[in-house]
């Protein structure tokens, strides 16, 4: 078993019809919770990296550890950098050893965020690195990522073949009204997702990985039991579980 890309690992999700869960990395403690969980359910997993995550534990430090949760749990894992901001950064993950990268252009303009893609798309394709890339911008609020829901915008279907076939991406998050953080949508508002956009680029790109960022449910019972611990999660709303099926 090793730390590998998630070439093989989507296209048996694909295959076998079920979704690939990611998540974000700090410390030992949440590794092994990760990944002690995934091996009990014979899961495969994505461990990413934020940030946040690579000033507070450093990439080298998070790759060993890593490594020592495949050494751990005997399953395959594949260590991702979360929103790359720039070049530089999706390069120093890539000469650290992680097996995918995500780098989010979904900022630029639509002929700038190709430009950077296919960049770091060359670089990482040239090392056995894969990488992700974004189309369309989620509001809410994830570690340094922070967009209002002003400036978030959906992914149009039209653009994204163009955008894959020009880039080189191995996978494309698209924005279909899910959002980062525990506030996923307001308080007394009708949870609301895009699954006409997700259906129209499936169509577009049949078989191709699309990757929902915060596609996460938040557990009413856990907000409780957090705020009854001295937690303040008033109003905290994610996806509900009958939509992520």
């Amino acid at each position: 078993m090793a730390l590998v890309t998630t070439k093989e690992m989507f296209r048996k999700a694909y295959e076998g019809g079920y979704a690939v869960g990611a998540f974000n990395i700090n410390n030992m403690e949440i590794i092994q919770a990760i990944t002690e969980a995934a091996a009990e359910a014979k899961s495969p997993v994505v461990l990413q990296v934020s940030a946040g995550a690579r000033k507070y534990a450093k990439p080298a430090y998070l790759k060993a550890l890593a490594h020592a949760a495949v050494e751990d749990t005997g399953i395959d894992l594949a260590l991702h950098l979360d929103h790359g901001a720039d070049f530089e950064i999706c390069k120093s993950c890539i000469d650290t050893g992680f097996t995918s990268v995500m780098i989010d252009g979904s900022h630029y303009p639509f002929e700038e965020n190709i430009a950077l893609t296919k960049k770091v798309v060359e670089y990482a394709h040239e090392r056995g690195v894969v990488v992700e890339g974004e189309l369309g911008r989620l509001a809410g609020v994830e570690d340094e990522v922070k967009v209002s829901a002003e400036d978030s915008s959906y992914t149009r279907p039209e653009e994204v073949e163009e955008f894959v076939s020009r880039t080189g991406v191995d996978s494309l998050a698209i924005a279909i009204g899910t959002s980062h953080g525990a506030y996923k949508f307001k308080p007394g508002t009708e949870p609301r997702l895009r699954f006409d956009i997700l259906e129209r680029i499936m169509e577009i790109l049949p078989g191709f990985p699309i990757v929902l960022h915060g596609a996460s449910s938040v557990v009413p019972e856990l907000v409780e039991e957090i705020n009854a611990c001295g937690g303040n999660l008033a109003g905290a709303q994610g996806v509900p579980e009958e939509m992520l099926r």
